[in-house]
């Protein structure tokens, strides 16, 4: 967990490190949609992304999100390192809603300035498949309810994010159980 929260930190704190690509156009304007947060709640598996330096290495990667006691969003990520049956890492965060649609997430709560925006592009109706992105395109996930979904959810999940001006050929394949 030490490695992947230092990485974290790491992402948020410096946002203009040299691996921060931008995979998004932000002259497109983003669109978000409604999230019936009861709903959204509960686990979701990592479909795909966009690269980032604190996800290096990770595979089976999976994020829980359940309400807190306090009214906030609690946010739990898993991965396992380079193999399905690799290290764990785990760490957990909060988020508030910003706005219909849009949170603001940090894993570092005493670090005002380690926030960063969660924005939903994309929920199917069942709430079974989820796209996230945020504005400045630094990152971006394609999440499912299942560790994996068919062709024809995989190609609408991308056209969400194409949408909102994100490049799709820059997504990795999250490998997953």
């Amino acid at each position: 967990m030490k490695s992947f929260f230092f990485a974290l930190l790491s992402a948020l704190s410096f946002g203009t490190i040299a691996e921060a690509a931008t995979y998004r156009d932000r002259s497109v304007s983003m669109r978000v949609v409604p999230v019936d947060l009861e709903r959204y709640f509960g686990k979701w598996y990592e479909i795909a992304r966009f690269p980032n330096f604190f996800e290096r290495d990770c595979v089976g990667v999976t994020a829980e999100y359940s309400r807190r006691d306090d009214g906030k969003v609690r946010v739990v990520n898993t991965c396992r390192k380079n193999t399905l049956d690799g290290l764990v890492d785990r760490i957990e965060g909060q988020a508030s809603v910003v706005a219909p649609g849009k949170l603001s997430v940090t894993f570092v709560p005493w670090l005002p300035f380690a926030k960063g925006d969660y924005w939903v592009l994309y929920l199917d109706a069942g709430y079974t498949v989820a796209v996230v992105g945020e504005p400045k395109g630094k990152t971006g996930w394609i999440l499912a309810r299942d560790a994996a979904i068919g062709a024809a959810q995989l190609t609408e999940a991308k056209a969400a994010l194409e949408k909102n001006g994100y490049d799709t050929s820059k997504l990795l394949m999250v490998l997953q159980k």
